[in-house]
């Protein structure tokens, strides 16, 4: 039989179910620790517990790959059960299998349904999107082939049976692969070692089935008396699809979910998405509400046993890749444990083996976590994107995880991205992040910013040549607007010796120097000015010398909202601004906006984020004030919207004014995403004309979820429950990117900073390498014959 797998039908029961003790030799104290994968003439003994899909993937290539192997796989429920119904691989994953083991790629293969389209059904409309490409198969058939594999290579299967304890396995094998699931016994066995990290979501879903086929993936909301739900579908045979629905936790509640039973609950979601179903019935298979929780583990193995699948990870459903990582685990768990040479050209050791697999395994992982996260959030927010026409909400769900990008559907479905950016106002040919967008008197020619970034190189609060070619450059680059670094407003309001300042008329000159070289040699570039004050973040040495470590000489006294040190017994303690001190700073700012309408800004910024002065009254942790400016968020804001309404009075009427806020400071009991809307909301009843949206770097303790464009979920849903623009920070790294938050309706412009460190010139670039010629990124007259990439290697 061998590679031939005959695999049981849907009418001929499972697969096989041995059952019986697990026999074969011990392993002891006498045999001494496991050598590397199966060098010897005696097998190892292996102890696979649970029999999901990425279980039994394990246990049929581990025993595949070397048949003396003795191998035992534990599953507490029967063959025939399972949860969920059907399965989406990738084919990558496909290929990975078929590469591994062709016989149940084969198998796999017979079975699976294809199909390449998305529908977006939004208050009536349906909008498609086709060239995504996908696979499934049900669930039970999946099991019902590496059952049968299993059986066939001699795995012992061994169903409705608990596994010992993880101690007496791991002493009993060589080694024990804990594939059994999210509320998995063996990680919390150990769970001082593997220390996981469990978080639960905001939404209740339920996995349901129809009995006919899909012909598409469909997403569809229902926006009903009680909230916002989703509906997740797909099929996954000729006459069955899988039928998730999802909704918030108050949605659920308000909906009188908790009260009813499964049937009940079936019964009242097919009645909710009826025209979905077109009228049918969806029915249930031991389904229940439950919350989706995120797993993450600082380690993967202890000992000789090892993690897999959902057991050490998990990813939202949303983006399919429970099943797909673990069978990928699957794959690499037994590619790292199949003799790969070691740096002394022998065996690795099993903890070399593991240790190896989670090297591979981890990066592909938290990628794919951090995708399913964004993918999980866009949902669990869905009612603040449920107001966006029709394209332009399907283009953006279409894109939530980062993953799939405007140049990505571009390549697989060109018609549909035409209709979005005509939808956007793109004239033809060019890119959304080349369409102008206006600020009250000021039309910006992109929607590129070059993001504040402090250099620390001013003498004396004044800007020399450095700040000249480093503005000048990036002016010269493309950009539409091109921000200075934060320009402090008082001598004791710089975070370090080398700030730049606009408390002299010598600094306000300095400034009208660089305004002047850009608005001549770079026409149709706006020059923005950061405003503010570092409050408890002063008097500090220079990023490369020591990033926020106090001077070792010639500090100055620092002020704040409460005396609470940045890092106490690191840098000093401030004093907490009285009334007269207030007067002193509001005062300082608006000299400073004066002195830079006369340097020629056509923009300015007050920066309110970073636990700055003005940032420290917004933060419950950094405001710890009882009077009227403390308190509640109203007390919080009073003494910043003070201070805007100072600089707006003497600002010119036609030159915008943003302002920089932290939507979150990362850490408990800070800033909520409540609060951010509600600053945003404030400082635009004020006059704002943006908010631009950071995070973090309130308090040093915090804990920033980093990742691919983090911090612009924050910027989404103040944009669209605010109304106000908005302008996106944080990672963005690519043309594609700014384009993708652009078309989405997540961000009105887009800063970055590292990127324009490392190409001055990367917006003209971004307009090369996407053909784009047209008048919103020109090349200044020097530099025209640069404007396409000079030849490399053997062209000329």
């Amino acid at each position: 039989m061998a590679g031939v797998l005959t695999v049981p039908g849907p009418d001929r029961g499972p697969a096989a179910e041995p059952t019986g003790p697990a026999t074969g030799p011990a392993t002891g104290p006498d045999r001494g620790p496991f050598a590397g994968p199966s060098t010897g003439p005696a097998p190892s003994r292996i102890a696979v517990v649970g029999g999901g899909p990425g279980g039994l993937y394990a246990a049929a290539l581990l025993k595949r790959l070397d048949p003396r192997r003795e191998v035992t796989v534990w599953e507490r429920n029967a063959p025939s059960d399972t949860f969920g119904f059907g399965v989406v691989l990738s084919d990558e994953t496909l290929g990975g299998i078929r590469d591994a083991d062709p016989v149940v790629y084969e198998a796999l293969r017979r079975d699976l349904v294809r199909w390449d389209d998305i529908d977006v059904v939004h208050r009536g409309h349906r909008t498609t999107s086709t060239g995504h490409g996908f696979a499934a198969l049900g669930r039970r058939r999946l099991l019902e082939i590496l059952h049968a594999r299993c059986t066939e290579l001699g795995v012992r299967l061994r169903f409705r049976a608990e596994a010992p304890p993880p101690d007496v396995l791991a002493a009993g094998h060589d080694l024990v692969v804990a594939a059994d699931g999210v509320h998995s016994r063996t990680r919390e066995a150990h769970a001082a070692h593997f220390r996981p990290r469990i978080t639960t979501h905001r939404c209740r879903y339920i996995w349901l089935a129809a009995d006919f086929a899909f012909d598409a993936f469909r997403f569809e909301t229902a926006e009903t008396e009680y909230g916002v739900m989703q509906l997740h579908a797909y099929p996954y045979e000729a006459g069955a699809s899988t039928a998730i629905v999802e909704m918030r936790e108050e949605v659920w509640r308000a909906a009188g979910f908790e009260e009813l039973d499964e049937a009940e609950s079936t019964v009242r979601c097919a009645k909710i998405f009826a025209e979905a179903l077109g009228g049918r019935e969806l029915r249930s298979h031991r389904s229940a509400w439950t919350a989706f929780r995120t797993v993450v583990n600082a380690h993967w193995s202890y000992g000789n046993t090892v993690l897999i699948g959902d057991a050490a990870h998990t990813a939202h459903f949303s983006i399919g890749s429970g099943t797909k990582l673990a069978v990928e685990d699957a794959l690499a768990l037994a590619n790292s444990l199949e003799g790969h040479a070691a740096a002394d050209g022998g065996n690795r050791t099993l903890p070399e083996a593991l240790a190896a697999y989670e090297a591979e395994r981890r990066p592909v992982v938290e990628s794919t976590q951090r995708a399913a996260t964004a993918s999980l959030r866009w949902f669990e927010e869905l009612a603040g994107h449920v107001d966006r026409p029709p394209r332009r909400f399907a283009f953006d769900l279409l894109t939530r995880s980062r993953r799939v990008t405007h140049a990505n559907l571009r390549l697989r479905d060109p018609a549909f991205t035409a209709t979005v950016e005509r939808d956007f106002g793109c004239p033809p040919g060019t890119p959304p992040m080349f369409t102008p967008f206006r600020l009250r008197g000021l039309t910006l020619r992109n929607r590129v910013v070059v993001s504040p970034m402090d250099m620390y190189v001013a003498e004396d609060g004044v800007p020399g040549d450095f700040h000249l070619v480093h503005l000048g450059s990036r002016a010269l680059g493309g950009a539409g607007l091109v921000m200075t670094e934060m320009v402090c407003v008082s001598p004791e309001g710089r975070i370090t010796p080398g700030c730049t300042g606009l408390w002299t008329d010598e600094q306000a000159a300095a400034w009208s120097r660089i305004t002047a070289f850009a608005h001549a040699e770079a026409p149709g570039t706006a020059l923005g000015v950061q405003l503010g004050h570092s409050g408890r973040k002063g008097s500090t040495r220079r990023m490369w010398e020591g990033i926020d470590q106090p001077l070792s000489e010639d500090n100055w006294p620092l002020v704040a909202a409460s005396p609470l040190p940045y890092r106490p017994g690191v840098n000093q303690t401030p004093r907490a601004l009285d009334r007269a001190g207030l007067s002193a700073v509001r005062e300082a700012f608006t000299a400073a906006a004066r002195r830079a309408a006369r340097s020629g800004f056509d923009l300015l910024e007050l920066h309110c984020a970073h636990g700055y002065l003005l940032s420290g009254f917004l933060s419950p942790l950094t405001n710890h004030r009882t009077d009227a400016y403390g308190g509640d968020l109203d007390g919080r804001l009073r003494f910043p919207l003070e201070v805007f309404d100072a600089v707006r009075e003497v600002w010119p009427e036609e030159r915008p004014m943003t302002v920089r806020i932290s939507a979150t400071d990362w850490a408990e009991g800070g800033t909520s995403e409540e609060d951010a809307v509600a600053v945003a909301r404030a400082f635009a009843d004020h006059g704002a004309d943006a908010i631009d949206v950071s995070t973090g770097q309130v308090v040093p303790d915090e804990t920033p979820a980093y990742g691919r464009s983090y911090q612009t979920p924050y910027a989404d849903r103040i944009r669209n429950e605010t109304g106000v623009p908005v302008i996106a920070v944080g990672a963005i790294s690519s043309w594609d990117d700014v384009n993708s938050l652009l078309l989405a309706g997540r961000a009105d412009l887009c800063a970055l900073a590292r990127p324009h460190l490392y190409d001055p010139h990367w917006t003209l670039h971004a307009a090369a390498e996407q053909g784009y010629e047209g008048p919103a990124a020109p090349w200044p007259a020097p530099y025209r014959a640069g404007n396409r990439p000079p030849p490399t290697g053997r062209r000329g």
